[in-house]
């Protein structure tokens, strides 16, 4: 995961969420605590966490460092789930699996929060099947280690008092170990993470759905269920502030729209492959790995922690985001684990039925990792599959803006001293993660800096102002959104109003420059303008529809 996630990180380039991530982690302590009062606070923990690693050498490779690691960590737990709760080749197969996952690459290549909060959950899933499936069972039960069915094992006969060796279960002789006992701090570590986790984004509460899910299918003790609900009401104390405060921002989230079959068909692409090369086969083993019981009472199978894990958090986000949208694939990554858990729980299903056609489990003439190896190489043809599409992820083009071009544009186009108009005012971002193109120019409609005004753009002069300063001015540039320059867009904030009154009444284009996510015109005073009003495009630029006029 850590050599996958290496590749093409310095890709060069930001987009507009990591440049927000970049400007703000700089930003000092007292000045990110005024931000969150206003804007951003479900990712404050995040920044918080950013801003040592950001102070000792700011740049793209160590603003994505903490999410490559995180994945990292990820592809651990997600194996160490699947040797607890099946077999060591199990987890193995799993770790590799979610590691060559291209979604999973994309973000561990993200300087945002979701790789991080996709540890949280593995972490939280695997405390809640050691503390669940030891703190709630008698002292001496046992845990098969071929099903996982704990309190499934007896004595063999002639065995020592006590030596737990075979499943009631399964059936296996030696496959059983004693349970260890969790301490009594057990649930509070499971508590701990889970709030942490929400705490670095508050959707990451949909987990504790899920692994209400897996104590269900397992059928636990009260006992469980006890200390379950105590960690719960732990997490409820932590995230319903979060929640109030993040509620009174919901515009950030107005972009959002309902979820319909392609959101739908896009995750399961990204969770399972996006390639039908590696998507049939993928499901195939999941569906292998669903035959049969999820569970025996108390047991703790692997599918019955991964299924609920791949599929609650998705299924309740968007069932809500028909109503109310708050649906992004990205917010429910975390759930991703359970997808290769389950098609490596498949393989190893497919696996036995092919010992049992030999009619033995494993046949004298094949060695005994020769299966392992086998599936290794299943996950890495997977991997080859998938490479053009890991490769064209590390093309900044592939994100949806690239702001060191729009920078680059500007250095190459604007003169020392020009004045210079966002429209709207977020479209300062390239200005603020790259300033060195900028450097030298008059952000005309500026009255107060981001860090100072507690934004995350600044602070802009009112309208008033901002039309004396455009009377004075014979051309200016204009970097704006594309759809700021299409027909019908009329922003509701005045001073926006004033910006395209004025472009469009008092100045012509004279000069345009297109790239992905963002335009770049310069408009000359129609008064001073030589020549007929024409506009020189850059090549393959669509030509500046006319507007319509304002009520």
């Amino acid at each position: 995961m850590f050599v996958i996630g290496l590749w093409g990180i310095d890709r060069g380039g930001m987009w507009r969420d990591e440049a927000v991530t970049f400007q703000v982690a700089r930003r000092s302590l007292p000045q990110i605590w005024h931000l969150l009062h206003s804007v951003d606070a479900v990712h404050g923990l995040y920044y918080l966490l950013m801003h040592p690693v950001l102070a000792v050498r700011p740049g793209e490779v160590a603003l994505r460092l903490p999410s490559l690691c995180a994945a990292a960590v990820t592809a651990s737990l997600v194996a160490a789930l699947g040797v607890r709760l099946a077999r060591p080749r199990v987890g193995l197969w799993a770790g590799l699996l979610y590691a060559v996952t291209p979604v999973v690459g994309h973000f561990a290549q993200e300087g945002r929060a979701y790789a991080l909060v996709s540890a949280g959950v593995a972490g939280a899933t695997f405390l809640l099947v050691r503390a669940a499936g030891s703190g709630g069972w008698p002292s001496g039960t046992g845990v098969c280690v071929g099903c996982g069915a704990v309190g499934a094992c007896r004595a063999v006969p002639r065995a020592p008092i006590g030596v737990l060796r075979s499943c009631v279960g399964c059936g296996r002789v030696g496959a059983c170990r004693a349970v260890s006992r969790v301490p009594g701090w057990g649930w509070g570590v499971y508590g701990g993470v889970v709030g942490v986790t929400v705490l670095l984004h508050e959707f990451a509460v949909l987990v504790l759905l899920a692994h209400a899910g897996t104590l269900v299918l397992a059928r636990v003790s009260r006992d469980v269920w006890w200390g379950w609900g105590r960690a719960v009401a732990g997490v409820v104390l932590v995230v319903v502030p979060l929640a109030v405060v993040s509620h009174g921002q919901a515009g950030q989230v107005a972009w959002l729209r309902a979820p319909d079959g392609a959101a739908v068909e896009a995750l399961l692409r990204s969770f399972a492959g996006p390639t039908p090369l590696v998507l049939g086969p993928y499901l195939l083993l999941i569906v292998l790995a669903l035959r049969g019981p999820l569970a025996r009472r108390g047991a703790f199978s692997l599918p019955a922690v991964a299924l609920p894990l791949l599929l609650v958090p998705p299924a309740t986000l968007l069932a809500v985001s028909r109503h109310w949208p708050l649906y992004d694939d990205r917010y429910v990554l975390y759930a991703l684990a359970g997808a290769p858990l389950l098609a490596a729980a498949g393989a190893e299903r497919l696996a036995g039925a092919a010992a049992r056609l030999y009619g033995r489990r494993t046949p004298r003439h094949v060695h005994p990792y020769a299966v392992t190896c086998l599936g290794v190489c299943g996950v890495a043809l997977a991997l080859v599959a998938q490479l053009p599409v890991l490769r064209a992820d590390r093309d900044p083009a592939r994100r949806p803006d690239d702001l060191a071009a729009v920078s680059a544009a500007a250095a190459r186009r604007m003169s020392h001293g020009d004045p210079v108009l966002f429209l709207p005012a977020l479209a300062r971002r390239a200005a603020v993660a790259y300033p060195k193109g900028f450097r030298g120019t008059a952000d005309i409609a500026l009255r107060e800096p981001g860090p100072v005004s507690g934004t995350l753009y600044g602070r802009e002069t009112s309208p008033g102002e901002l039309r004396r300063r455009l009377d004075g001015l014979d051309r200016v540039w204009v970097v704006a959104e594309p759809y700021a320059l299409r027909p019908g867009w009329y922003p509701p904030v005045p001073a926006e109003q004033v910006k395209l009154a004025l472009l469009e009444g008092e100045f012509v284009p004279r000069a345009e420059y297109v790239r992905k996510a963002s335009v770049m015109r310069l408009y000359v005073r129609r008064s001073v303008a030589a020549g007929p009003a024409g506009v020189t495009r850059s090549p393959g630029s669509p030509p500046a529809p006319p507007r319509p006029a304002r009520p």
